[in-house]
């Protein structure tokens, strides 16, 4: 009888590697294979505490982290996985942050700093990864001490000034070092706005004749020298010098051509800044669509893949293996004279450290178009846009031909301006031709030119515009305030809190808003002083390069701070937020209703508080009866996501929602009521049946 031997098969240890996200865990798995097991922490498992300071002042600011609460579980199953792994690798994101998470992993999980158990990558592709994994490291203590400081920093000033906040102006405010300049700035461009006086000024636009081809041309001075309109009597005074029967001569024909060079790829900063004027992206639906593109997205036979570089980045360089794959692109697809032989470099900003490449797409074979049907709305246009960036930043130049002619009678110079689209260059791919070909006829010095008619117009110049989301985040930067991954929080904080409001993309500082800057101008200037700041940035980055010791960097700070915080709890006055009364009495007790300033804004509420608390929102009327029910008055709403859209005033009874506004008129085809939708250039009247329309220019 023949015996079988069963074999046995071999439990064999696994690498463990430990990664901030499921979704990069997923990606990476794909590409080491069986013999290593990824894991996420799901961000940070350590912290300093909510409910107090978290640090020893007394002790060279030793910051007392604990695990974060709702994370046991995940410390608990990463501690198990570490126990059973052969070895553990940490690889979190190569920046500040990811080094401090793989440091206090590391912590956690018993493992020496000192072994060579950390791996970065700044792209998620096979090749990337692999290759890091034969070159793991240790944890960079200056990376983690740079991250430290600035944790510490902005911890000893938010839980400094916020409980002074609480008690001399009301509960749930918050100051802080990046957003306080951002709130300063805003109210500085406000009171710039407010104090703005506007000067009047004319120019004049002529009709020109040649041979019957008609072109425009502007006033530029009298006798070869420019000359400003600054009132009617000015130009009353040009006017009487030109004689409108005789033709004007040709004195001066200048042709050129211009080239209108790329811009570098993407960095943080340009890529929030550009995302909000192009695709109306707030910055922090920028930084989750970027991350979501980065950490990799299952794009079908591929698999999982990483579409994008990393996106925390302030460098705009170019790996030369980038480079090559985009000079092949374009050879095949646009052709040799689009590939650009040095492709433009970008100049560094100061303080930038230069730790990664530029942001851009992982392959630029992966074309928008062929992940489209992959990738969510909003991942697909910030793609694209990435995309379209880098390709554009390795073409050729634009190249347009240019023309000035000045056109003369009586000393008096007019002169007009020609161009022409020669040569598409990187125009082909990103930011089109926003200059529109001006075409001038054939003109030569000495030619006559009949002068068809002249229209003089007043303007008035305008106040400088408010800050948009792009305009701040720039003007953050030039000015080396906070880094590209503060920009998008600080953002949000100053709006989550009610210092500020987005009118109409443009930021404007609320009457909350106006007291905390005030009390900052007041007791804390070095926190408001940008030179300050920015120096302070500067310190933080030289922590990271080993030249100087944070503990000291955190003392030379908080020394003075600390002054001015016991000078603030005794000289700071309490702040009243006076309640204005609403107009009408509370509908419970009677009693009048007046308007207060909450966490969201302002809202009714009754004056008897807290004996009555009787609240209402307040709500913008537009005019228009409910179209369902013919009883309520559509108000305007906002959605958990902050989307306006239009609902009856009797909700529930009444459920009648709208996202585009009724106008009070029916369809004249069908009955159904009509609505306002925004299109470029103005505004459609639309039945949303779609058998009807009509443009309204606002």
């Amino acid at each position: 009888m023949a015996t079988t031997t069963k074999k046995r098969k071999r439990s064999t240890k696994k690498k463990l590697v430990i990664v901030e996200s499921p979704t990069k865990a997923k990606t990476i798995q794909k590409y080491l294979g069986r013999t290593y097991k990824v894991v996420a922490s799901k961000g940070h498992v350590r912290d300093l505490p909510k409910s107090k300071m978290g640090v020893d002042v007394e002790n060279d600011y030793a910051p007392h982290y604990i695990s974060i609460r709702g994370k046991g579980d995940t410390i608990k199953a990463l501690k198990a996985e570490a126990k059973k792994a052969k070895a553990v690798y940490l690889a979190s994101d190569p920046d500040r942050e990811g080094e401090s998470i793989a440091w206090h992993l590391s912590y956690l999980l018993g493992l020496d700093v000192n072994d060579k158990n950390r791996v970065a990558f700044h792209e998620i592709t096979k090749d990337a990864v692999k290759d890091a994994f034969k070159h793991p490291r240790t944890i960079d203590m200056n990376l983690v001490n740079a991250q430290q400081a600035r944790r510490v920093l902005d911890r000893l000033v938010g839980y400094s000034i916020s409980p002074l906040l609480w008690k001399k102006v009301k509960k749930g405010l918050s100051a802080g070092r990046v957003q306080s300049i951002a709130l300063w700035l805003i109210i500085q461009r406000e009171r710039s706005i407010k104090s703005f006086n506007p000067e009047e000024y004319w120019t004049i636009e002529s009709m020109m004749s040649k041979d019957k081809n008609k072109f425009k041309s502007n006033f530029y001075g009298l006798n070869n020298k420019k000359m400003d309109l600054h009132n009617n009597e000015d130009v009353k005074s040009v006017l009487s010098k030109i004689d409108t029967k005789k033709p004007f001569n040709v004195k001066k024909v200048v042709k050129k051509q211009r080239k209108r060079q790329p811009q570098v790829p993407f960095t943080t900063s340009t890529m929030q800044q550009d995302a909000n004027r192009k695709l109306n992206f707030k910055t922090g639906k920028t930084m989750m669509a970027a991350q979501q593109l980065y950490e990799g997205i299952n794009i079908g036979k591929e698999g999982n893949q990483g579409l994008i570089t990393y996106m925390r980045t302030d460098s705009t360089r170019i790996s030369a293996i980038a480079k090559h794959e985009a000079s092949q692109f374009l050879h095949e697809n646009f052709g040799a004279e689009y590939a650009a032989t040095k492709p433009i470099k970008g100049k560094l900003p100061e303080g930038a450290q230069d730790a990664h490449e530029a942001i851009r797409p992982t392959s630029v074979f992966r074309t928008p178009d062929s992940l489209k049907d992959y990738l969510s709305k909003e991942q697909y246009r910030l793609y694209n846009l990435i995309w379209c960036r880098f390709v554009a930043s390795q073409m050729t130049p634009a190249i347009m031909d240019t023309m000035a002619v000045d056109i003369e009678q009586n000393g008096v110079l007019f002169r007009s301006n020609g161009s022409k689209l020669n040569f598409e260059g990187f125009l082909k791919v990103y930011g089109g031709n926003n200059e529109k070909d001006n075409i001038l006829p054939d003109i030569v010095e000495g030619d006559n030119i009949d002068l068809l008619q002249t229209n003089p117009d007043q303007h008035f110049t305008q106040p400088p515009a408010r800050y948009s989301e792009a305009n701040l985040i720039k003007t953050l930067e030039e000015n080396g305030v906070g880094r590209p991954s503060t920009y998008a929080p600080t953002l949000g904080t100053i709006q989550k809190r009610y210092y500020v409001k987005l009118v109409g993309r443009r930021f404007e500082p609320t009457e909350l808003g106006e007291i905390v800057n005030k009390i900052i101008e007041n007791y804390f200037a070095d926190i408001i002083n940008i030179d300050f700041t920015a120096k302070l940035e500067q310190e933080l980055d030289e922590i990271e390069e080993a030249k100087r010791n944070w503990v000291e960097i955190i003392d030379n700070f908080y020394q003075p701070f600390s002054k001015e915080v016991s000078n603030a709890e005794i000289n700071m006055a309490s702040v009243q937020i006076k309640d204005e009364p609403a107009g009408f009495d509370c509908e419970i007790c009677g009693s009048p209703m007046v308007i207060k300033m909450g966490k969201y804004g302002k809202f009714y509420a009754c004056s008897r508080f807290p004996d009555c608390r009787n609240t209402q929102a307040i709500v913008k009327k537009i005019g228009v009866v409910c179209p369902t029910c013919g009883k309520g008055e559509v108000i305007e709403r906002k959605s958990k996501r902050n989307r306006l859209f239009y609902g009856c005033s009797r909700y529930p009874e009444c459920e009648f929602v709208s996202w585009d506004k009724p106008i009070g008129r029916n369809c004249p085809k069908d009955g159904h009521f009509l609505v306002e939708k925004k299109i470029k250039g103005g505004v459609q009247v639309i039945c949303p049946n779609g058998d009807y329309e009509e443009k309204v220019q606002k």
